[in-house]
């Protein structure tokens, strides 16, 4: 088979799997109906542990800090927030709509040693929240 043909058939694979990924993520972020609680998308998440405990990290691009809310709750870690609609101008007319906008709720479960809210950083639309494990001898 010629490299040609082999990078062909490569490359038919590859935009395969990208456009099943499109479809998927379609119908994660759907409409759920009007409502102040009505979630429509969710962020992706990085967690990492270190020494000290956890490190989480939300990927919130065009979300305003006041429009997030944080809260550590025993189990989980909650995060909040709403990314606003905003039109470029009065009288644009919508061709295509990929970026998600409106309400979410995403909780990330927490087990194991305790945890407190050590630190938030919120640079370049993604927020930071550092988590610290709570010692015996603080309980």
């Amino acid at each position: 088979m010629s490299s040609e043909r082999q990078y062909g058939w490569m490359w038919d694979e590859a935009c395969e799997l990208v456009d099943a990924a499109e479809r998927a993520q379609r119908r994660l972020l759907r409409y759920v109906g009007p409502g102040a609680d009505a979630a429509v998308w969710a962020p992706p998440v990085d967690i990492q542990e270190i020494a000290e405990g956890v490190v989480v990290v939300f990927a919130l691009p065009g979300v305003a800090l006041e429009d997030i809310e944080l809260r550590l709750e025993p189990a989980a870690l909650v995060v909040r927030a709403e990314r606003r609609w905003k039109l470029a101008h009065p009288d644009a007319v919508i061709r295509r709509l990929e970026i998600p906008y409106g309400s979410f709720v995403r909780r990330i479960p927490l087990s194991g040693v305790p945890l407190v809210l050590s630190a938030t950083r919120y640079e370049h639309g993604c927020l930071e929240v550092r988590l610290v494990r709570v010692m015996e001898s603080d309980l």
